[in-house]
């Protein structure tokens, strides 16, 4: 395949249908996430059946990661035999870059473990199945693509906010992975360089360290004892979180409220960058900490109008995805359904 897949190839309409040779095909789909690992098994209409979802193995070791991966499609393909159905490829997301035309992981900051792994060749071994490996944001650009927010577009950038920040960019309809599989790493882009915390990526000023859900957490702790007034001193620091964050700004918290304003300035400034360099029709924003997207869009809305050149500025809408959790796992399906 080349370094990017297109949607409306030959043998392949749009991401919105597949072809009729796929239409008995399932696929067991597994998101590897910084936190947790989730699978279900996918046909080719997008339903899915049989979740699961477990906590990823904080590990160093690599064979951790590649049992838990086994283990999951152990259940899901015990599943999909109950129902009469089989299992024709394992899909697998990962919260980082790959080398697409080697399954070859070449950065992964929230799961160090599977750096430098060959996943594709371990787990066909291991599984005796096609395996496919893909970022988990370019999956999740696809699966809005598919079944989501971004049904009707071409060229769209969508932001996954969660442990990290993952973007997945596809341009005319094709899945843009760059020449080494590391292209559309826009949460390592930095938005505040000079002034900025570091990230785990060795970078500073990463967008990561303010729009992810890890940099929300950090930014609350660092200023909430200059807030005294604010509820969310009542909370007991482990169990201090964004969903408590959201929670408190929604009551009317004013510092929970700056908390996601700024996460929100700093997202503003990135896709004004995205709107001045690709121009896309719409910036879709995914992740758990999607959940509190009426706190910061508005703001991030507003930082982009004030930064981009105002015609892409104004074509270019940011929204909210639809797919939810579910992004990465559809993708990840199409994905591997569309290859054949």
């Amino acid at each position: 395949m080349s370094a990017h897949s297109k949607f409306c190839a030959a043998d392949c309409e749009s991401p919105k249908s597949l072809p009729e040779s796929f239409q008995d095909q399932s696929v067991c789909a597994v998101d590897l996430g910084g936190t947790n690992l989730r699978a279900a098994n996918i046909d080719r209409e997008g339903q899915i059946y049989d979740r699961f979802k477990f906590q990823t193995p904080k590990s160093e070791d690599v064979e951790d990661i590649l049992n838990a991966i086994e283990f999951v499609l152990a259940r899901c393909d015990s599943n999909a035999a109950q129902r009469g159905a089989g299992l024709t490829a394992l899909s697998v997301v990962v919260p980082g870059s790959v080398h697409h035309e080697t399954g070859l992981v070449v950065n992964a900051p929230n799961v160090p473990a599977i750096v430098d792994t060959d996943l594709r060749e371990a787990l066909e071994r291991r599984t005796n199945l096609p395996v496919l490996i893909e970022n988990d944001a370019n999956a999740a650009a696809v699966g809005e693509m598919w079944r989501g927010a971004a049904r009707n577009c071409q060229t769209i950038v969508c932001l996954t906010l969660g442990t990290g920040v993952g973007s997945g960019v596809i341009l005319n309809g094709e899945l843009w992975r760059g020449i080494d599989g590391t292209g559309g790493e826009i949460g390592h882009t930095a938005v505040n360089p000079l002034g900025g915390i570091q990230c785990k990526c060795g970078g500073v000023g990463c967008l990561e360290v303010y729009a992810s859900a890890t940099g929300i957490l950090r930014m609350t702790r660092a200023d909430l004892a200059a807030h005294p007034d604010s509820i969310l001193n009542t909370i007991a620091p482990a169990d201090l979180s964004t969903k408590e964050i959201a929670a408190a700004a929604e009551k009317g918290d004013r510092f929970g409220r700056e908390i996601f304003e700024r996460a929100g300035s700093y997202l503003g400034i990135a896709a004004a960058n995205i709107v001045n360099t690709l121009n896309p029709e719409m910036i879709v924003i995914g992740g758990g900490v999607s959940a509190a997207f009426d706190l910061f869009a508005p703001r991030a809305r507003e930082e982009m109008f004030k930064r981009a050149f105002p015609v892409p500025a104004r074509r270019c809408r940011i929204v909210q995805a639809e797919c939810g959790d579910d992004a990465g796992l559809l993708g990840a399906a199409w994905l591997a359904l569309s290859r054949g």
